[in-house]
């Protein structure tokens, strides 16, 4: 039988993120058919975070748009609004550090950027994003 995951990343991404890390991410969530050529295929074999028939409230969500934080004195400054919360079967937690490389070094601000939780418990993993890295989850 399989263990069953709350997945959550919530963060925000710079707005000079490669349009090879935004094309993986789309293809990830469903957004894009065609799988983009330069993903290691052994760390992203197929789509990770495609939205399916949850099981949790409110069901799954995936969204990755352009935003503004924040007006500034020079200007607008955006940002890419990285929002999942899916169902993740056990299988798929060995790919979950793939994930996470993919836009640890894009990450806009430092610290909470989501998490990982059994559904049958309380307890959640964060995500903690600083300085283009994250540290390590243990599931």
């Amino acid at each position: 039988m399989s263990d069953h995951y709350e997945l959550v990343f919530s963060s925000f991404l710079r707005d000079d993120t490669p349009v090879s890390v935004l094309a993986a991410l789309r293809w990830h969530m469903g957004m894009d058919d065609e799988d983009p050529e330069d993903l290691d295929r052994d760390d992203h074999p197929y789509p990770l975070l495609l939205p399916g028939q949850s099981p949790l409230p409110g069901g799954d969500n995936v969204s990755l748009r352009r935003s503004v934080p924040e007006f500034t004195s020079s200007g607008t400054r955006y940002e890419w609004e990285l929002f999942v919360r899916i169902y993740w079967v056990d299988d798929l937690t060995l790919h979950l550090d793939a994930l996470l490389k993919l836009i640890a070094p894009h990450v806009a601000r430092r610290g909470y950027g989501g998490y990982i939780r059994d559904v049958h418990d309380t307890e959640v993993k964060t995500f903690k994003f600083h300085d283009g890295t994250y540290d390590p989850v243990v599931i």
